[in-house]
């Protein structure tokens, strides 16, 4: 067991860091079909395997750190439940933001201050961002607090059950722990239930069906949301968009309403009764279609944090979730909003407010530096997305200013990705101008490799420089091994720019690692 002396803020981040990364777990899942794969596996063989102790695994995992469903359940935690391929993540913070909107009346003295827990994934800057309080990252004196809590608890449950080991110190370290998402599922929870928290917006990591956040009760869901839907980590949740609707619809609860958005065409025909068929296997009370129709005739919310045209679809899933998750809280709405019919122009002023103050890092997010660069950052690392960065950034910046894309994506076709990127920006843009003056393509790393590490591959770099020649030949570009002198170049850029008297705008996208990585050079980056 770790000393005091051993539990600081720091000490538990290099105990994370020794835990099993995502990425390793979502390896094991291969992407052939026809080849071994886990345990010698056939790949489809291995992923059923796999899929098959995911919630399994996680029920033991939270019965060691002292918690089971049913327990979450008594404490009175109640949780909207997101998941989806585009959005989810912003869905959840509208929703967050929303419900903080309207504290509990019925609150006893020295009953919970906190107003709405909310687990989300990925950060950008700090694990912090994962597990908010109100909308803020949880501290780090009590990150710090809690992790060891549930350190210890796992280090003991595995004494107790005699787990097998080379010695007794190995039972306090990260062999007799769960993986690092599932730690952190298990965390946030532990949080939420220290904290007094009863009420919670709880994002999907990977999927749903098999997620490690898809434990809870139906006791314990108040509404369970599934945003637009693509085709993404197919390894994992299938290779087609009807096979992940049926992985994301796994965290539809009997008797909860659900909640997506309504896709029209012949080609989203088979999603749609993917989500109603799943609806009725799982007895849901009512599945939810959110017309677009109905999206594209209200107003919206002017002044909204969190920008970009494809934000009014989410936040109209929100609006409809946290209608839910209130009524079932026992709050009451006046007027038309508190009627079966309502409209989306009928919503509170509560609900205006939670939708203009939401945020979220790295998401459709918008600031100036010191030296008054623009910067418009976005972790957008889909086709769908990427378009509708695009469509956001050229409709934020003129044609006279000097815009810069820095980009990269490391594990998906940047090709596909870039070109739905600039087709939407220029599209947007009205003009046969390209929109971006200059593209740094650049890896995640942060720092150059040092005298004697081996040569980073740029190959995705230059296809991506290659793709830019091709769709955008004015636009002058450039290749990096890591970031620092990626945003070395960037800054020279923008230098030039003030001294010829126009406006730099930098769009960052197509992957939050390269986001964190930017971030830190431009702004401070603890709060």
């Amino acid at each position: 067991m770790a000393s005091s002396s051993q539990r600081t803020y720091d000490d538990a981040l290099s105990r994370l860091a020794q835990l099993q990364s995502n990425r390793t777990i979502v390896n094991l899942f291969g992407t052939d079909d026809n080849k071994n794969d886990f345990q010698n596996k056939p790949a489809a063989a291995a992923k059923k395997y796999l899929n098959s102790l995911a919630i399994p695994e996680m029920l033991s995992w939270l019965a060691r750190a002292g918690y089971t469903p049913s327990s979450l359940a008594a404490t009175g935690l109640k949780c909207v439940h997101v998941a989806g391929t585009k959005g989810k993540g912003s869905a959840s913070a509208l929703v967050s933001s929303i419900i903080s909107q309207y504290p509990p009346t019925n609150t006893t003295p020295g009953g919970p201050v906190v107003v709405v827990g909310t687990y989300t994934s990925p950060h950008v800057l700090s694990v912090r961002e994962r597990i908010q309080l109100d909308n803020v990252p949880i501290s780090r004196e009590k990150f710090a607090l809690y992790f060891f809590e549930v350190w210890d608890r796992l280090s003991q449950a595995a004494r107790e059950a005699g787990d097998p080991v080379t010695s007794n110190e190995e039972y306090d370290g990260p062999g007799t722990k769960p993986f690092y998402f599932r730690f952190l599922t298990i965390l946030a929870f532990h949080v939420f239930v220290r904290e007094g928290v009863k009420q919670a917006v709880i994002e999907c990591g990977i999927g749903g069906e098999y997620d490690s956040t898809n434990f809870l009760s139906a006791e314990s869901v108040t509404a369970s949301v599934v945003t637009q839907l693509g085709i993404d980590h197919v390894a994992m949740l299938g290779d087609t968009v009807e096979k992940i609707a049926w992985n994301k619809s796994g965290i539809f609860r009997q008797g909860v309403r659900a909640f997506t958005r309504r896709l029209d065409g012949a080609d989203k025909k088979g999603v749609m009764e993917v989500l109603r068929d799943r609806a009725q296997e799982k007895g849901v009370a009512e599945l939810v279609e959110v017309e677009d129709e109905e999206v594209e005739k209200w107003k919206g919310v002017e002044g909204a944090r969190l920008e970009g045209p494809f934000q009014k679809f989410n936040m109209a899933l929100a609006v409809a979730a946290a209608r839910e998750h209130l009524i079932r809280m026992g709050q009451k709405f006046e007027g038309a909003f508190g009627e079966e019919g309502w409209k989306l122009d009928d919503i509170p002023a509560g609900f205006e407010k939670g939708l203009k103050e939401a945020s979220l890092k790295g998401r459709c997010e918008s600031f100036k530096d010191s030296k008054g660069t623009a910067w418009f950052v976005d972790g957008a690392h889909t086709e769908d997305s990427l378009a509708g960065v695009g469509q956001w950034f050229a409709g934020k910046v003129k044609g006279d200013e000097v815009n810069v894309l820095v980009f990269n994506q490391q594990d998906r076709d940047p090709e596909v990705l870039l070109r739905a990127l600039l087709t939407a920006a220029q599209k947007q843009s009205g003009t046969s101008t390209p929109v971006f003056s200059y593209a740094v393509l650049t890896r995640n790393e942060e720092k150059a490799p040092v005298e004697g590490e081996p040569e980073r591959d740029l190959t995705v770099q230059l296809k991506g420089q290659k793709i830019f020649q091709e769709a955008s030949a004015g636009t002058e570009t450039s290749v990096y091994n890591a970031v620092e002198p990626a945003m070395e170049q960037v800054q020279k850029i923008a230098e030039q720019a003030r001294r010829d008297g126009k406006t730099c705008n930098v769009l960052v996208t197509g992957s939050f690692h390269l986001l964190g990585g930017v971030l830190k050079t431009v702004e401070y980056v603890e709060y």
